[in-house]
């Protein structure tokens, strides 16, 4: 398969995605290949001064990058040859497989809109965080950022998108779906919550009703949804204090499994092709996770069977 990679995105790019190529090139088939979108020169610096073959990788050129502080929807029209846009261009004509980026998170969003689009249904896509378990596993949280304003038929649908997300990528066999709320009760919640409860309870997967934020980290839910607002404020709450303990010395197995660079990049379910977006702080370990996750979900074929179940459930 074929790898799209911005090699221009994040805050040590291309340094830290180059490094990363290379390391996750190791763990790939002979078949595989990472395509980097970039300035050429610098790749190749980078590519020689690792003092590796350029077997595995592909370089195309991109004299433009669309960086963080740039408005998405206007940057893709004055950057055509943007690392991003570039990429977006090959993963809608099939030139590549995946494309996976660690900057600008809303130009990922406007970039999927314009290329791929979403799956046909799809009322709104979303990004799924991993939250680790104080057992073992993960649990997936969704949204984390993409859809602030969220209708009930939309988060009845996240945790459809979630569900498959969870037993085709991750292998969790009828994954449970719960819906973040104040507390357990069906009754409880404000008038989102208690619309969006009636529907996932009928939803046609595993809902086993409401999930306090305690039970994100237990084992007895596997997917917890919520709106974007809720759930990238949770996230980034769970990110910190994680970060602050591991500071104050007090890090074991459970806080160590918080680090970023395990997971390297969140997927946005909803897609109409495997785009990957990652944290702008990547290193090059996060984003070697970022290319290796970025295989694993394209072969679970998730794509494909969510196409078929959202038409079902329309």
């Amino acid at each position: 398969m074929r790898i799209g990679l911005d090699a221009m995105g994040g805050d040590f790019a291309p340094n830290a995605i180059v490094q990363g190529a290379i390391k996750a090139k190791q763990e790939l088939s002979a078949e595989d290949v990472i395509v980097l979108f970039g300035a050429k020169k610098q790749i190749e610096q980078i590519i020689e001064e690792q003092n590796v073959d350029m077997q595995g990788l592909e370089i195309v050129d991109c004299t433009e990058v669309i960086d963080m502080h740039d408005s998405p929807i206007k940057a893709f029209k004055e950057k055509p040859n943007s690392s991003l846009s570039v990429g977006f261009a090959y993963l809608k004509k099939g030139l590549v497989d995946t494309f996976a980026s660690a900057g600008n998170s809303g130009a990922m969003l406007v970039g999927t809109m314009y290329s791929v689009g979403l799956m046909e249904n799809v009322l709104r896509p979303c990004l799924a965080a991993l939250i680790p378990k104080a057992q073992e596993g993960v649990t997936v949280l969704l949204d984390v950022g993409v859809d602030t304003d969220t209708k009930p038929e939309v988060l009845y649908q996240f945790g459809l998108l979630g569900s498959y997300y969870a037993e085709k990528a991750l292998g969790i066999v009828s994954p449970r779906v719960g819906l973040l709320n104040i507390g357990e009760e069906e009754g409880k919640g404000n008038l989102q919550s208690k619309a969006a409860y009636q529907l996932m309870k009928d939803g046609g997967y595993n809902f086993v009703g409401n999930a306090e934020p305690s039970e994100i980290f237990k084992s007895n839910v596997d997917v917890v949804v919520c709106d974007g607002f809720v759930g990238n404020l949770l996230m980034k709450n769970i990110e910190s204090f994680a970060r602050t303990i591991a500071k104050r010395g007090l890090i074991d197995d459970f806080i160590s499994r918080f680090n970023y660079e395990i997971y390297g990049g969140l997927p946005l379910l909803g897609a109409n092709g495997v785009v990957i977006v990652g944290h702008g702080i990547s290193n090059d370990k996060a984003i070697k996770s970022m290319v290796l996750h970025s295989k694993k979900i394209y072969d679970s074929k998730i794509v494909e069977s969510l196409k078929s179940v959202l038409q079902s459930a329309n």
